[in-house]
C-alpha cells in the first residue's frame, strides 16, 4: 500500500484508484456505522475520496494513509450529521463481521450494537473489524489513548451486558 501511496503522490491515477479500491470496505463500513442511509454513506465516500484525492500529497507518512483516509471519512460523516441536525446512533451494521457468525448472532450484534451511544459503538466497530489499534482510533476520531481505552472497555462490557440481556429474553442458555 505504502508504494501505492507515494506513486499516488506523484500523480499516478492508477495507483491512487487502486488504494481506494483496496480501501472501500472499510469507507462502506465505518460509514454505515455512523450513517443509517446508504445515500449519505455514497455522499460520505465521495466527498472523501474526493478531499483525498486532492491532498494526498499532504499526506506525511504513506504508512498512515488508511488512518489519514478514515479520518476524512468520519469527518465528512459527522459534517452530513450537523447539515441534518440530528444524531444517529449506529442502526445497522449488517455488513460487517467475517461472516462466520450465523444470522441470528449476527442479528443479535446489531441490536446490541444499535442500542449503544455512538461513541461507544465507534471505537468498537473501528477496533473490531477495522483493526485499528487504540493510538490510529485515537488520532481517527481525535480524542486521548486513554479516552479510547476507557470507551472500549466501557463499551465491551455494554455490549456483553445487551447481549447476554438478549439471550436472557429468549429463554437459552441460563435456563
Amino acid at each position: 500500500m505504502e508504494t501505492d501511496v507515494l506513486l499516488a503522490q506523484k500523480g499516478d491515477k492508477k495507483a491512487f484508484t487502486r488504494l481506494i479500491e483496496e480501501c472501500q470496505l472499510t469507507l462502506y463500513r465505518v460509514s454505515k456505522g455512523i450513517l443509517k442511509d446508504d445515500i449519505d454513506c455514497a455522499d460520505a465516500i465521495q466527498e472523501t475520496i474526493l478531499k483525498c484525492y486532492h491532498s494526498i500529497s499532504n499526506l506525511k507518512q504513506p504508512k498512515y494513509f488508511k488512518t489519514w483516509l478514515t479520518k476524512i471519512l468520519i469527518n465528512e460523516c459527522n459534517d452530513i450529521l450537523r447539515k441534518r441536525k440530528k444524531v444517529i446512533l449506529l442502526e445497522s451494521v449488517e455488513d460487517f463481521g467475517n461472516g462466520r457468525r450465523n444470522t441470528e448472532e449476527l442479528f443479535e450484534l446489531n441490536e446490541a450494537l444499535s442500542k449503544l451511544e455512538y461513541k461507544y459503538s465507534s471505537v468498537l466497530i473501528l477496533f473490531y473489524y477495522e483493526e485499528f489499534s487504540i493510538k490510529e482510533i485515537s488520532q481517527i476520531l481525535k480524542i486521548k489513548e486513554g479516552t479510547v481505552k476507557s470507551r472500549w472497555s466501557c463499551a465491551r462490557h455494554k455490549l456483553s451486558s445487551l447481549l447476554n440481556l438478549n439471550k436472557d429474553e429468549r429463554g437459552g442458555e441460563n435456563e
